[in-house]
């Protein structure tokens, strides 16, 4: 054999090595399907399947989760009530979050009836109870300031979560664009959901308190509750910056957080300096759960629902599992995949989840 096809055949069996080494540390868009993968907060208000379906044949499990967004109980038990038949049709598929009502917190016996309303649904299999950005954003006091998370008055309440050993699922705070006019905001979803309601959007009301007093106020409670399981939705309101949440990461050694709504912010972030986002994911994998924040009230086309869902999971996946150059409408400009591990993108998609929530057990 001569020195050129000696040298060919070195360098064509150097490659399939190489190709053979890639195959085996990252995943590629043609994976998707066949990796199993949770999302761990949606939101589902109907009585029809279409979610579901979707979730099946993209090989999803679900946490559905009851919000407090009315401020009302009978908001609540309402939306318990799609939660539980949606996991009684598939519970193999569904976990259950809960939430409590702030809507009669000053009259007396309010804890006692949370925790009475948190205990028949912890009996029919709910693993853990959301508190919503209604508490330190919206409710009032007697002397018209915004109680906090960390507001003594919840206390028993909070309490009886850890005796029954349940979660905490936390959204607390706002993104940082929220404290921010609509021009200076990083990304368009904050911008385009800050425009449609304005009641949240923080800088138009400087009147109350500000983003670091939602952080004080979430961080003391977890001070008090050192032993507290808990989740921080929404990347736990510190999206903006990934060496601040590995910070915060360090300080609370348990706590984990989803993804939900966040992935513009991400994406952002990687477009400022790829390298430092893909450490952060890379190094945390195992604290971090993909979730989406999308739902289904029944309202929407079933094929125009599941479209968007594969699209939305789809394009996440390609960003976790490859190095693509990628746009999405949550940004302005391209960005490229942060192509993670195996390992990394079987944390964030699922192992996490499975620690946390209880998937692969009855």
């Amino acid at each position: 054999m001569s020195k050129y096809l000696l040298f060919a055949f070195a360098t064509f069996i150097c490659l399939s090595l190489l190709s053979c080494g890639d195959n085996e540390m990252y995943y590629t868009v043609d994976d998707f399907a066949a990796v199993e993968k949770a999302d761990v907060h949606i939101h589902i208000r109907t009585h029809r399947n279409s979610f579901v379906e979707q979730a099946i044949k993209d090989n999803f499990s679900l946490v559905n989760i009851v919000v407090d967004g009315a401020g009302t109980w009978e908001g609540v038990r309402n939306q318990f009530k799609y939660v539980k038949m949606q996991h009684e049709n598939h519970p193999e598929r569904f976990r259950m979050v809960t939430a409590v009502s702030v809507e009669d917190f000053h009259e007396p016996g309010w804890a006692d009836r949370s925790i009475a309303w948190l205990d028949s649904c912890f009996d029919q299999g709910a693993v853990g109870v959301k508190f919503w950005k209604n508490i330190g954003m919206v409710l009032k006091d007697t002397n018209q300031q915004n109680v906090m998370l960390d507001d003594p008055r919840f206390d028993p309440v909070f309490k009886h979560i850890i005796q029954r050993d349940k979660m905490v699922v936390g959204h607390l705070g706002e993104p940082l664009n929220c404290w921010l006019p609509l021009e200076e905001m990083t990304t368009n979803n904050d911008r385009n959901y800050f425009e449609e309601h304005p009641q949240y959007h923080m800088y138009l009301h400087p009147e109350l308190p500000s983003y670091q007093d939602q952080m004080d106020a979430r961080n003391q409670r977890l001070d008090k509750n050192p032993e507290l399981k808990f989740a921080g939705a929404h990347m736990a309101s510190i999206e903006w910056n990934v060496d601040t949440l590995a910070a915060w990461f360090e300080q609370y050694p348990d706590a984990t957080i989803d993804l939900a709504a966040r992935m513009g912010q991400v994406f952002y972030q990687t477009q400022q300096d790829r390298e430092r986002v893909r450490n952060f994911f890379q190094k945390y994998s195992n604290r971090i759960m993909y979730a989406t924040d999308l739902g289904d009230n029944g309202s929407s086309e079933v094929e125009n629902l599941q479209t968007n869902l594969h699209e939305v999971w789809l394009r996440d996946w390609t960003y976790f599992s490859t190095d693509q150059q990628m746009e999405s409408d949550l940004v302005n400009g391209s960005f490229q995949g942060i192509q993670l591990t195996k390992e990394a993108v079987n944390n964030i998609f699922y192992n996490t989840a499975r620690r946390v929530f209880g998937f692969g057990t009855q």
